[in-house]
């Protein structure tokens, strides 16, 4: 962790002391810190996403079977803006449709790398726009250039799944865990930018208590297994959490999308593995 990151959450250590949080606990906390890049239109950061726009895809890619949210300038982003393997160049296209469809990714990733041959498309030859109801939340979709902050993320959750009751406990080794991730919430607003993209850091919903990328890993290696007829371990260390989207729009208010993969399939530019899960309470 770098320094500048260690000066941003100074506000979070003298709150959880003050709380009568251990000293110890709370620096093992903080080791949880990651760098992340906050997109927003408002900032005054360098562009390096958009939201909407064209539709710009190689000549031979399929078409999407979700509707076009963003588009990441992967050369834009600064070096240390998250800890992800991204791509040098080239741009990342994010799809998704923020509802949450029991045990179906809602979304997928398309990496276009530098140079290649690509063309316009059509944004609306998916499924969604074929039904009123749901073309009128794509029409909704934020349209504009995002500027990027630099900021820093600790853990919106504070359980891990059991296989007993109470069905869940404490993160291992972190007793306070609950009261940690009370701290970051209340705090958070006076130490991070906000905006309704991000890349990298940690995911959140409105539960604040279980990780949406261990959920999603967890979905994601069950359905693996089922395919394979085996039963395969649940790894969520191994993902991580590639883009964040709170929609903020009529009709899906308090959605909150997550495009999480495995962090080997990230580094090998296998986005097809991205599983993309929608927590939205209506």
């Amino acid at each position: 962790m770098n320094s500048e990151m260690l000066e941003k959450l100074g506000p979070f250590r003298e709150e959880a002391l003050a709380r009568d949080i251990p000293s110890d606990d709370v620096e093992r906390w903080i080791g949880f810190a990651r760098p992340c890049a906050t997109l927003s239109a408002v900032e005054n950061g360098p562009v390096v996403a958009q939201f909407g726009g064209p539709l710009i895809l190689p000549v031979d890619a399929p078409a999407p079977r979700f509707p076009f949210v963003a588009s990441i300038d992967c050369a834009a982003l600064p070096e240390g803006a998250t800890d992800l393997p991204l791509p040098p160049d080239g741009q990342l296209l994010l799809f998704a449709f923020p509802d949450n469809e029991h045990n179906v990714s809602m979304g997928e990733v398309l990496y276009v790398p530098a140079g290649t041959i690509v063309e316009e498309r059509a944004k609306d030859s998916h499924f969604f726009a074929e039904i009123p109801e749901y073309w009128e939340i794509c029409r909704a979709f934020p349209q504009g250039p995002l500027r990027m902050t630099a900021n820093v993320s600790l853990p919106y959750h504070c359980w891990t799944e059991i296989l007993d009751e109470p069905w869940h406990a404490p993160l291992p080794e972190h007793p306070y865990s609950e009261q940690l991730r009370d701290v970051w919430l209340d705090k958070e607003k006076d130490i991070t930018a906000r905006g309704p993209l991000r890349v990298g850091g940690y995911a959140s919903d409105e539960r604040n208590e279980l990780d949406p990328v261990a959920e999603a890993a967890s979905l994601a290696v069950e359905q693996a297994g089922e395919r394979a007829g085996t039963g395969t371990a649940h790894a969520a260390e191994d993902w991580v959490l590639l883009a964040e989207w709170h929609p903020g729009i009529s009709g899906r208010e308090g959605a909150t999308v997550h495009w999480v993969i495995r962090r080997d399939d990230l580094a090998a530019r296998r986005f097809g593995q991205v599983r993309v899960t929608v927590f939205w309470n209506p």
